[in-house]
Order: C-alpha cells, then sequence, then structure tokens
C-alpha cells in the first residue's frame, strides 16, 4: 500500500506519473490486459485491446481503480495494462511492443 488513506497503489502511480511528466503509465497485473468482465470469473469474459479512459469508467470496469484512470484521463496520459508474470513481459512492454491493451484519451 501507499500509507495514505484513500489512495490505492494504482492512484499513487498515476499522481506519480504526472507529476513526472511520463509518456505512459504501465500496470503490470496479473492478467493480460482489461477485459469486459474478470476473466477469473467468466470464461466468456474478452479482452479489449484498446479503449479510451472514458469508456474504461464507463464499463465500471476494475482491473484500475476509477480515481487513477480519471487521473490519467486529464492529462492524457495512456496507460497500459499487461500480464507482469509472464516472462519477458516487462522489457518487450518498455520496448513499446504492443502487449495487453492500452487505455488512451479520445483522439
Amino acid at each position: 500500500g501507499t500509507c495514505n488513506p484513500f489512495f490505492s497503489t494504482d492512484t499513487a502511480a498515476a499522481l506519480r506519473a504526472r507529476e513526472l511528466g511520463c509518456d505512459v503509465l504501465l500496470k503490470g497485473t496479473k492478467v493480460d490486459g482489461v477485459y469486459t468482465a474478470d476473466p477469473m470469473l467468466d470464461k466468456t469474459a474478452q479482452r479489449l485491446p484498446t479503449l479510451t479512459h472514458q469508456d474504461f469508467i464507463a464499463r465500471g470496469l476494475k482491473v484500475l481503480d476509477t480515481t487513477a484512470v480519471n487521473l490519467c484521463m486529464e492529462s492524457k496520459l495512456p496507460i497500459v495494462v499487461f500480464d507482469l508474470f509472464k516472462e519477458g513481459n516487462i522489457e518487450r512492454v518498455v520496448r513499446g511492443e504492443n502487449l495487453g491493451t492500452t487505455i488512451r484519451s479520445e483522439s
């Protein structure tokens, strides 16, 4: 945790990424992207390769908290959600490979 009430690690990461002027926020997690439902519980869940910050919030998706997504949306900061536990994925995502799900601002 962050030792700050009401702030998840996602929110803290989004805040720091904004403060540092980062080009992207990388969210490594146990799934390989954003899904229409929890893929661990719903076998019909489909991975979404891209979506907007607004779509993420409107659909009530859960892999990131809404506050973090909102912070990124305000500064047009893209988020890449990827499988942290697959060998080589950290290097691949840092190199800019199309991996997981990218959440972007509307064009």
